[in-house]
Protein backbone atom coordinates (compact mmCIF):
# COMPACT_ATOMS: atom_id res chain seq x y z
CA UNK A 1 0.00 0.00 0.00
CA UNK A 2 1.39 3.37 -0.95
CA UNK A 3 1.38 6.62 0.97
CA UNK A 4 -1.28 7.85 -1.46
CA UNK A 5 -3.50 4.84 -0.68
CA UNK A 6 -3.35 5.58 3.03
CA UNK A 7 -4.13 9.24 2.37
CA UNK A 8 -7.06 8.24 0.15
CA UNK A 9 -8.43 5.96 2.88
CA UNK A 10 -8.22 8.77 5.45
CA UNK A 11 -9.80 11.23 3.01
CA UNK A 12 -12.63 8.85 2.15
CA UNK A 13 -13.39 8.18 5.82
CA UNK A 14 -13.30 11.87 6.71
CA UNK A 15 -15.73 12.60 3.88
CA UNK A 16 -18.08 9.97 5.32
CA UNK A 17 -17.61 11.39 8.82
CA UNK A 18 -18.60 14.88 7.67
CA UNK A 19 -21.47 13.53 5.59
CA UNK A 20 -22.78 11.61 8.62
CA UNK A 21 -22.44 14.72 10.80
CA UNK A 22 -24.75 16.65 8.51
CA UNK A 23 -25.30 20.10 9.98
CA UNK A 24 -23.86 19.22 13.39
CA UNK A 25 -20.65 21.05 14.27
CA UNK A 26 -17.42 19.04 14.23
CA UNK A 27 -14.80 19.27 16.96
CA UNK A 28 -11.52 17.63 17.99
CA UNK A 29 -11.03 16.16 14.53
CA UNK A 30 -7.25 16.23 14.79
CA UNK A 31 -7.20 14.17 17.99
CA UNK A 32 -9.84 11.80 16.62
CA UNK A 33 -7.82 11.05 13.49
CA UNK A 34 -4.45 10.80 15.24
CA UNK A 35 -5.82 8.40 17.86
CA UNK A 36 -7.60 6.31 15.22
CA UNK A 37 -4.42 5.93 13.17
CA UNK A 38 -1.79 5.86 15.89
CA UNK A 39 -2.89 2.78 17.86
CA UNK A 40 -3.15 0.34 14.92
CA UNK A 41 0.11 1.72 13.54
CA UNK A 42 1.86 1.09 16.86
CA UNK A 43 0.36 -2.40 17.08
CA UNK A 44 1.56 -3.30 13.60
CA UNK A 45 5.06 -1.90 14.10
CA UNK A 46 5.44 -3.68 17.43
CA UNK A 47 4.30 -6.93 15.82
CA UNK A 48 6.67 -6.48 12.89
CA UNK A 49 9.61 -5.85 15.23
CA UNK A 50 8.67 -8.66 17.64
CA UNK A 51 8.06 -5.98 20.31
CA UNK A 52 11.62 -4.65 20.06
CA UNK A 53 11.12 -1.05 21.13
CA UNK A 54 14.44 0.19 19.78
CA UNK A 55 13.73 -1.25 16.33
CA UNK A 56 10.14 0.01 16.45
CA UNK A 57 11.28 3.53 17.39
CA UNK A 58 13.78 3.49 14.52
CA UNK A 59 11.11 2.27 12.11
CA UNK A 60 8.76 5.04 13.23
CA UNK A 61 11.47 7.69 13.23
CA UNK A 62 10.86 8.62 16.86
CA UNK A 63 12.77 8.43 20.13
CA UNK A 64 12.35 5.20 22.17
CA UNK A 65 11.08 7.20 25.15
CA UNK A 66 8.44 8.79 22.93
CA UNK A 67 7.47 5.34 21.70
CA UNK A 68 7.12 4.06 25.28
CA UNK A 69 4.92 7.04 26.15
CA UNK A 70 2.66 6.42 23.16
CA UNK A 71 2.47 2.68 23.90
CA UNK A 72 1.42 3.49 27.46
CA UNK A 73 -1.16 6.03 26.29
CA UNK A 74 -2.78 3.37 24.12
CA UNK A 75 -2.58 0.62 26.75
CA UNK A 76 -0.08 -1.38 24.71
CA UNK A 77 2.48 -1.83 27.51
Amino acid sequence: MSKESIQEAVHKNLEKYFRDLGEQPASNIYDMVVLAVEKPMLEMVMTRTDSNQSQAADMLGINRNTLRKKLQQHGLL
